[in-house]
């Protein structure tokens, strides 16, 4: 094995390159969507018909050439990408998600006359209060404030549930993307300057 010395040292610089990484845990946006998804739909089923989107293209499959060398660096240094999930089956996220499904049939027909609408900040925020005979404004008002504690709860505790409590700022902005994306025809949203639109 004449050529094995020349070897060596370029195989003990990539082992003290690959010991020299800092695997930074990242916020997975794609599983945190579909995560998302399962849940809104699974809600939204309860009071209206839900819009069906085509998934996402999947991405281009990388060069060989760079998938060589991911290779190489994945042997020295596990990706972090490749542990990275949304779990979404714990008790209380069950409860919760029963919770949001139950209120969403009292709810729809406020979506409908756009007394309410989807917030661009993941909760539900009332639109038109004019739109509400007054004897059911009162109803109205804490059916959305028990249904954004939910909401804020629910954002929480998938945070939490999947090891990272400091992702709930991030998995509350996917949902509020999602909730606009799979509302029905008609229903409001606000975009993120705040302004009103129908659906």
């Amino acid at each position: 094995m004449p050529h094995l010395p020349r070897v060596f040292p370029y195989l003990l610089a990539l082992l003290l390159l690959g010991g020299c990484v800092t695997v930074n845990i990242y916020f997975p946006a794609a599983e945190a969507e579909q995560a998302a998804r399962t849940i809104v739909k699974d809600v939204l089923q309860g009071a209206d018909r839900v819009n069906t989107n085509e998934p996402a293209p999947a991405p281009a499959a990388p060069e060989p050439q760079s998938r060589l060398w991911r290779g190489l660096l994945d042997l020295l240094v596990p990706p972090a990408r490749a542990a990275a999930n949304i779990h979404i089956d714990t008790p209380a996220i069950a409860r919760l998600r029963r919770a949001l499904k139950a209120r969403a049939g009292q709810l729809a027909p406020f979506y409908r006359s756009g007394a309410i609408g989807f917030g661009n900040d993941g909760f539900v925020a009332i639109r038109d209060l004019g739109k509400v005979p007054l004897r059911d404004r009162n109803r109205l008002k804490k059916l959305v404030a028990d249904e954004n504690r939910d909401r804020r709860a629910l954002y929480r505790e998938i945070a939490h549930a999947n090891g990272h409590p400091e992702w709930e700022d991030e998995i509350r902005r996917t949902f509020a993307k999602v909730w606009v994306d799979e509302a029905p025809a008609g229903y409001w949203y606000q975009d993120a300057a705040g302004q009103w639109h129908r659906k």
